[in-house]
C-alpha cells in the first residue's frame, strides 16, 4: 500500500474534500442563477453568490462520497447502451400509443440493488427514469430497493425481464464509476425486493 490511507466506502469525505464539493456547488449554483437571468453582469453575480450561499447554509447537501474511479471503456459502453436502449424504447412505446384499442398493462416491481449507495441509486434511478416505458415510483434508500413502473407487462417472463435489465443498467454503471469493492458487490447474487 501507498503512503496515502484509503478512505472506507460509506465513511464523510474529509473536510478538505467536503469544502472542495461545496465550492464546486456554489459555483455552480451562481452559474444557474445566472442562466436564469439571462446574463452575467456583476450584480447578477453578487446575487447569485448570496443566494447560492444561504441555500448551501440553510438547506445543506448530504456528503456523497464519491469512492469509485472512471473507466472510459465502461463509460462509452455505458452511454452506448443507454442510447440504444432509449431509441428502442421509445419505438416500442410509440407502437403502442398508436395502436388502436390495445390497453397495455402495467406493473409496479421493488428491485434489490447489490451496490446500495446513495450515488449508486441515484444513478441508477435516473438513467432509468429516462427511458420511455419505465419510471421510479419510490426508493428505499435503506434496504437499497428501487421500485420501478413498467409499461406493457404481457406474463412474469416480462416482469423477470424488467429486473434483469435494471439489474443490468446497475452493472453498467458501477462498471463504469464504481470501486474495486463495488465491482466484487456485482458478483453476489441478487435478492429479492419485498
Amino acid at each position: 500500500m501507498t503512503g496515502r490511507t484509503r478512505r472506507r466506502a460509506g465513511t464523510p469525505p474529509p473536510p478538505t474534500g467536503r469544502r472542495r464539493d461545496q465550492l464546486i456547488a456554489l459555483g455552480w449554483l451562481v452559474v444557474v442563477w445566472n442562466l436564469l437571468w439571462g446574463n452575467f453582469s456583476p450584480a447578477n453575480l453578487l446575487a447569485g453568490l448570496l443566494v447560492s450561499g444561504a441555500v448551501l447554509v440553510f438547506f445543506p447537501l448530504p456528503p456523497v462520497s464519491f469512492g469509485g474511479r472512471l473507466r472510459p471503456r465502461a463509460l462509452l459502453r455505458l452511454a452506448g447502451v443507454f442510447v440504444v436502449e432509449l431509441v428502442s424504447a421509445s419505438i416500442h412505446v410509440a407502437a403502442i400509443a398508436v395502436r388502436p384499442g390495445f390497453r397495455p398493462r402495467g406493473a409496479i416491481i421493488g428491485v434489490r440493488l447489490r451496490v446500495r449507495t446513495d450515488l449508486n441509486l441515484a444513478l441508477t434511478a435516473e438513467l432509468l427514469s429516462l427511458v420511455p416505458g419505465t419510471l421510479i415510483v419510490e426508493v428505499d434508500r435503506d434496504a437499497g430497493v428501487l421500485y420501478v413502473h413498467v409499461l406493457d407487462v404481457r406474463s412474469p417472463a416480462d416482469l423477470t425481464g424488467s429486473r434483469d435489465r435494471i439489474l443490468a443498467v446497475e452493472e453498467r454503471i458501477v462498471r463504469a464509476v464504481g470501486s474495486a469493492a463495488e465491482l466484487r458487490q456485482l458478483t453476489t447474487e441478487p435478492t429479492e425486493a419485498p
